[in-house]
């Protein structure tokens, strides 16, 4: 009974997600430039992705990287992240990330998310 109900609540929470997502892209597509929605205003806290367990990469085009395998993973709790990312359309170029985070993530194949550390913003002042 309990995993039918966890089910029902992953289901619901993954469907009210796209939901904001949906309308999030559809304000962006309708907003005047001073109500731009900017994609670094993530709608989820970073512990959706923080709890995954990350395998540490580097390449000469990226630098360090670091990669979450779906099988190396709490099912659920991948698919979450991996939605998410999804339906944000998080790509390498348009990655995911939001006020606070220390990470950017994006997908780019089936059963891995990508995260690389983000760079701190330069200091403006004098």
């Amino acid at each position: 009974m309990l995993n039918k109900q966890a089910d029902f609540l992953v289901k619901l929470r993954d469907a009210g997600q796209m939901i904001a997502d949906a309308a999030n892209e559809l304000l962006a597509s309708m907003a005047p430039p001073e109500h731009e929605v900017r994609k670094e205003h993530a709608a989820v806290g970073e512990i959706t992705f923080t709890i995954l367990k990350w395998d540490a990469q580097t390449c000469s085009k990226l630098g360090d990287f670091e990669v979450a395998y779906k099988s190396s993973n709490i099912e659920d709790k991948w698919q979450h992240a991996f939605n998410i990312l999804r339906n944000s359309n998080a790509t390498i170029k348009e990655r995911y990330y939001g006020a606070g985070y220390g990470f950017s993530y994006w997908i780019y194949a089936q059963d891995k998310i990508y995260r690389q550390k983000l760079k701190p913003k330069a200091d403006s002042g004098g």
